[in-house]
């Protein structure tokens, strides 16, 4: 399984319409074959800090995901909301096992 956090600083004019596109972009993405989460997190103690939780069963799908007219839309319309630049992390999910 491959398991990407995304850390996100939105500026905080924009957490409302950072938090509408990015439920778009979760409801195309859960629908992608080899996606089985997509969880969007927000900080409790700095409203304007969020992790996407993004794990496909594997690198291929991860990649596609990027290539998604969904994701291509989400990140040219929060690009300007961002307080510092995204930062990725990827990992390797172990449990659950996923049959490839």
């Amino acid at each position: 399984m491959h398991v990407t956090l995304v850390h996100i600083h939105v500026k905080a004019e924009h957490v409302a319409g950072f938090i509408a596109a990015t439920e778009l972009n979760h409801n195309a993405s859960i629908q992608e074959p080899g996606n089985l989460r997509f969880d969007l997190l927000q900080s409790p103690q700095d409203a304007c800090r969020f992790i996407l939780y993004e794990a496909y069963t594997n690198e291929d799908e991860a990649r596609r995901h990027k290539e998604t007219a969904h994701y291509l839309t989400w990140r040219d319309s929060v690009a300007d909301w961002m307080a510092s630049p995204r930062r990725g992390e990827p990992l390797i999910g172990l449990l659950p096992k996923v049959a490839q």
